[in-house]
């Protein structure tokens, strides 16, 4: 009798999935100030979001309604769109707490060139060849959407090369700049927003966009700093840690290599109205929120109640969540994208304010599954 064939090993348990939030039913009554500020703004967005959700059953109807109203549609037509469309649910935190924090990010302008040079000196680079992504759902179905990045070396995948390794000479990526800029601080503050432009010497400007990422998990400069004793927590914000960086040039390539994740870029056209999230659509200034895709799906209207930075002046409005970012974790944690340039700067790197949030998904569409603490 011939002997039978070996099992086939069953894969290893699938790593514990963090429980990172929920949304709960509510209602529109619950929305404070709902309809105080414009809503067209935000149907434009939304609208925005369609050229990714209409693909899928629950957003067809709703996506192709908001493309017949976007022409001609008057406040308060708009508000009953949303109101008839949609059902409200609450962002609830693991905690399950309500409140959360919210910040803010930009597009920013960096002076650069297409060739190094004792000015231009600080690469922006492509994506590696070897830059190897696992998609851990194609193993491990609960971890649909969850990536694992490295290299293969002497036939093991292994972690890939960390800032300080990336950013050491000679450097190991020669050869994949997409162009060199001449601040190292600023370089490291475009990998946090992801996007930027860079105006090249003779005054053309190119776009640049996030293409991918190292691996390794985002570190805060500024709670280092904090730690560190550098700066007091009242100084932590963009403009503060730059003001240290400036002050301490020789200390401040070591205290960046403490974040070990890096961004890879690739080029945009320069016709995009914004720079594109992680939804692959264009971003929307004051409309456009980054999120934990863990709890609030890509794509969806998010009622947003926070308040202006530095101030106690409430900002509640009607947003989209159409980008993701490394430092936004956790059910009630919103990252406000405010344009482009040194105004919208200011405003992002000053914000750190407490919020609330409402998800807005189409009726009859049950919310995901939050997987139980």
């Amino acid at each position: 009798m011939c002997p039978a064939p070996p099992a086939t090993p069953a894969p290893p348990p699938a790593p514990a999935v963090e429980y990172r939030g929920k949304l709960s039913p509510a209602s529109w009554m619950e929305l404070p100030d709902w309809k105080r500020e414009p809503l067209r703004p935000a149907l434009e967005a939304f609208s925005r979001s369609c050229t990714a959700l209409e693909k899928q059953d629950p957003w067809k109807a709703v996506c192709a309604g908001a493309q017949t109203l976007l022409p001609t549609a008057n406040e308060a037509e708009i508000a009953s769109f949303f109101e008839m469309n949609f059902d409200p649910h609450q962002v609830v935190n693991a905690d399950d707490s309500t409140a959360g924090m919210v910040t803010g990010y930009y597009e920013p302008l960096l002076k650069g060139s297409r060739t190094r040079s004792p000015r231009f000196r600080y690469p922006l680079y492509g994506v590696p060849q070897d830059l190897l992504v696992i998609d851990l759902g194609s193993v491990y179905p609960d971890l649909k959407g969850r990536r694992l990045r490295g290299r293969v070396e002497a036939n093991r995948v292994v972690p890939y090369l960390a800032r300080g390794d990336i950013d050491k000479d000679p450097a190991p990526l020669k050869g994949l700049e997409i162009a060199w800029v001449d601040d190292a601080v600023e370089a490291f503050f475009l990998h946090i927003q992801g996007s930027g432009q860079v105006e090249l010497e003779n005054g053309e400007r190119i776009r640049v966009g996030y293409a991918e990422q190292n691996g390794y998990p985002f570190r805060s400069l500024g709670a280092l700093l904090i730690r560190r004793g550098e700066i007091p927590p009242e100084r932590a914000s963009m403009q503060g840690i730059k003001d240290w960086a400036r002050r301490h040039p020789k200390r401040v390539q070591q205290f960046m290599n403490e974040n070990p994740s890096y961004v890879f870029f690739r080029e945009l056209p320069r016709e995009l109205p914004g720079p594109i999230g992680s939804l692959g659509v264009p971003l929307t200034p004051e409309r456009s929120i980054a999120v934990d895709p863990r709890v609030i799906p890509l794509g969806v209207p998010v009622y947003l109640a926070t308040t202006w930075p530095n101030t106690p002046d409430p900002l509640v409005r009607l947003m989209v969540a159409q980008d993701t970012g490394g430092a936004i974790a956790g059910g009630v944690r919103a990252d406000f994208f405010w344009g482009f340039g040194d105004a919208a700067g200011s405003q992002a790197g000053k914000m750190r304010q407490s919020g609330r949030m409402w998800v807005l998904l189409p009726k009859g569409y049950a919310p995901p599954v939050s997987v139980a603490p």
